[in-house]
């Protein structure tokens, strides 16, 4: 295997095939950018390191036969192109720190990369993943390599046009039914209640045994129209399709064939390359929702995997999802606060030509926690409750009109209602009956707080 250059290589004209430099010394829009965290015994060199990293993510095990092996070098060797240590230390180590950290920016050229995600997360944290305290924070695409996804079909903007609803957050149920009589009544009284959105639970899953697929995309399809004519009021419902690679694109058409509006997807548990192909697939012309289940596998470590503003964020968008469900910072789940708000970043900021994901924090949501979430991410998201409606000692359709009267105090009050939605609603006890009686039967009966102000 042919050795890496002397650290003066570079002054020979030899920098095409050097392992590291800075970042001005690269054309970023040759290089997919890899930024990871990394730790490392203090007696190690992280530059070092960091070139150990990227033979073994590109050119380690090639042996020259018949090719220069400073071509092959310079087409498609890895560069280290930052080293950043936390906390940097400047004048000395101290003694007891055995354990340095550091912050690794890794290029690597498109040479060598292809557009398709297997190869693309090979590159970025193949055998890395199994190499100790390595972790994938992000990742900077350029622009051509962007422009090569498609992305969401019908993104923030798309759905709104749909549903003509222009400005107000969506209000999204899950209809999680072991029968068909009772999904159809949940998704009736669900949508007469003001469900703009019905989403299958995650593990009601393609054509399950129990609630074969067509029936309830034909049943709850009925439901959709019979409500649409008594209220008006559109609904979307995202028929879960979740299989194998060649099963799912079979459940999709099945779904649109039988009048299907929207697909959802447990997407990280097909794939994405799986997503990718379902969302470029223009036969399948309706929304597509993406269920956060597996995530926390790639980013509940803190010091291993891939963060959650890659996996539920960027590659989630990459892979052309136009919904994706992910904790909020108030959910069942825990969820550090600045990393679900990074998440909606990554979602609904500029990135490249893609659309922008509808964010739906989600996890045990209330009409306290809807507020809160309003308050942090304003308009352009879905509210999503399951047993938050369900339970409404009203019934269904209640618990859902308790949720659109909660957005909107949200669109008109939102500071006041958020800092105490109880004190609020006790100065306006005769405007919104559905919602005075869920918080006083959650606060009486179950004694549960779900308020969570």
């Amino acid at each position: 295997m042919p050795k890496y250059l002397k650290f003066d290589d570079y002054a020979d004209n030899k920098w095409g095939f050097f392992p590291e430099g800075l970042q001005e010394s690269i054309n970023q829009e040759d290089y997919v950018i890899g930024i990871y965290y990394a730790a490392f015994s203090s007696t190690l060199d992280p530059w070092y390191m960091g070139k150990v990293i990227i033979q073994e993510q590109t050119v380690g095990s090639y042996f020259p036969v018949h090719s220069d092996p400073k071509e092959i070098l310079r087409k498609f060797s890895a560069k280290v192109i930052g080293v950043y240590e936390i906390p940097p230390y400047e004048i000395a180590i101290p003694n007891e720190v055995k354990e340095r950290q550091y912050i690794l920016q890794v290029a690597y050229p498109l040479e060598g990369l292809d557009t398709q995600f297997p190869l693309l997360l090979t590159t970025l944290m193949g055998n890395i993943s199994m190499g100790g305290k390595v972790k994938l924070l992000d990742v900077i695409f350029p622009l051509r390599f962007l422009s090569e996804f498609k992305g969401p079909k019908f993104g923030i903007e798309g759905i709104r046009n749909h549903l003509k609803v222009p400005k107000r957050p969506f209000l999204t149920n899950i209809d999680h039914a072991y029968t068909l009589e009772d999904g159809k009544t949940l998704f009736y009284e669900a949508a007469m209640g003001g469900a703009d959105f019905i989403k299958d639970d995650e593990s009601t899953a393609g054509d399950i045994k129990y609630l074969p697929l067509e029936d309830r995309v034909s049943t709850y399809m009925e439901m959709k129209d019979k409500v649409k004519e008594e209220t008006g009021e559109d609904t979307i419902y995202t028929v879960n399709i979740t299989a194998s690679p060649t099963k799912i694109i079979e459940n999709a058409q099945k779904a649109i064939d039988c009048g299907a509006n929207g697909l959802m997807v447990n997407y990280l548990t097909v794939g994405l390359p799986v997503v990718r192909e379902l969302a470029a697939d223009q036969s399948f012309n309706v929304p597509i929702l993406g269920h956060m289940d597996f995530a926390g596998v790639y980013y509940e470590s803190s010091m291993s995997g891939i963060s959650s503003f890659l996996i539920m964020g960027k590659l989630a968008r990459l892979a052309g999802l136009d919904i994706l469900v992910y904790p909020s910072a108030y959910s069942k789940a825990p969820f550090v606060r600045d990393k679900y708000l990074a998440c909606t970043k990554a979602l609904r900021y500029p990135f490249g030509p893609l659309k922008p994901v509808l964010p739906m924090p989600s996890g045990g949501v209330t009409p306290g926690i809807a507020l809160r979430i309003m308050k942090d991410l304003g308009l352009d998201i879905m509210i999503g409750a399951g047993v938050g409606i369900h339970s409404h000692p009203k019934g269904t359709r209640a618990g859902a009109k308790a949720f659109r009267q909660v957005i909107d105090i949200g669109m008109t009050h939102l500071e006041e209602a958020a800092e105490d939605l109880e004190d609020y609603l006790d100065d306006h006890e005769d405007e919104y009956e559905e919602l005075q009686q869920a918080i006083e039967s959650w606060g009486k009966e179950t004694g549960i707080k779900y308020l969570d102000t």
